[in-house]
């Protein structure tokens, strides 16, 4: 590892992302379901694009420029995305015992347009993929949303406002696209980790509680940092800010790993009192 200390952003291989909502097609059955869609304006068709996280048939959605694959999910998304697996987060009520039944889990995988090496290029595509979601949480009365790059459950109607809350205030929901997971630390202690936040970027954060502070507390602080980076971009080099109480204080030092480009913020917290 090496610290980071040039303007030059560090930028690892963005993932592809896709969403699994948790819901129902209607009464309509197929035709019922290309008719909702076409009501939306979303200009539905059916494709024989193959695809291993959803199964055949698939059906193609456009909103504005964006497009999508909508198709119900593989056997092997389901295990990707159990929520019993511990590597599994939670940011919802749980899945009650027949989330995994036939036609429930709908997989949305937004379609690459052209050549999307950056987190900022990401971060506007998905803008416009989040807006179609909206819409089809509405037209599957849905309860959870499942976003593979944080490997997250969300609760539908809560992620549907979030995204509401942004399009209006252009504040990124963050909780609901960022896991924040707590792990033991190396010699004692915990420390908290981001996923999810490198496909935005380009780095997670990472630090160790301190001594007296909650899981809680240290995850209100580490959001905070984390939506600057969604708002701003990555850190560059190291820095000393303010931290959210009196005398508090942040040092942020950006590593990278020099095999594969990913980065991680190194955070840790203090007091001048």
């Amino acid at each position: 590892m090496r610290t980071e200390s040039s303007n030059r952003p560090i930028m690892p291989v963005v993932p592809e992302p896709f969403a699994l909502i948790v819901g129902r097609m209607g009464d309509g059955g197929e035709a019922g379901f290309m008719g909702a869609l076409r009501r939306m304006g979303l200009r539905p068709e059916t494709v024989t694009t193959k695809d291993m996280r959803a199964e055949a048939p698939l059906v193609r959605v456009r909103f504005g420029s964006t497009s999508a694959l909508i198709g119900r999910a593989s056997a092997d998304t389901l295990d990707l995305a159990d929520p019993l697996h511990p590597a599994t987060s939670q940011l919802a009520p749980r899945l009650d015992e027949t989330w995994r039944d036939v036609g429930r889990v709908w997989a949305v995988i937004p379609e690459a347009e052209g050549s999307l090496d950056t987190a900022g290029d990401m971060a506007v595509r998905l803008r416009e993929f989040f807006k179609a979601m909206v819409l089809l949480i509405d037209l599957f009365d849905a309860s959870h949303i499942f976003w593979t790059p944080a490997r997250l459950w969300t609760d539908a109607p809560q992620f549907r406002d979030a995204i509401a809350e942004m399009l209006a205030s252009g504040m990124p929901p963050v909780l609901h696209l960022v896991a924040f997971r707590r792990s033991d630390a190396p010699g004692g202690g915990a420390i908290v980790r981001t996923r999810g936040l490198a496909l935005f970027g380009g780095q997670e954060i990472e630090g160790r509680i301190p001594v007296g502070w909650t899981v809680a507390e240290m995850v209100r602080r580490l959001a905070r940092l984390a939506l600057d980076i969604l708002l701003n971009g990555p850190v560059a080099a190291p820095r000393r800010l303010r931290g959210l109480d009196p005398g508090e204080w942040v040092s942020l030092t950006p590593v990278a790993d020099e095999a594969d480009g990913s980065g991680t913020v190194r955070v840790e917290f203090g007091s001048d009192l």
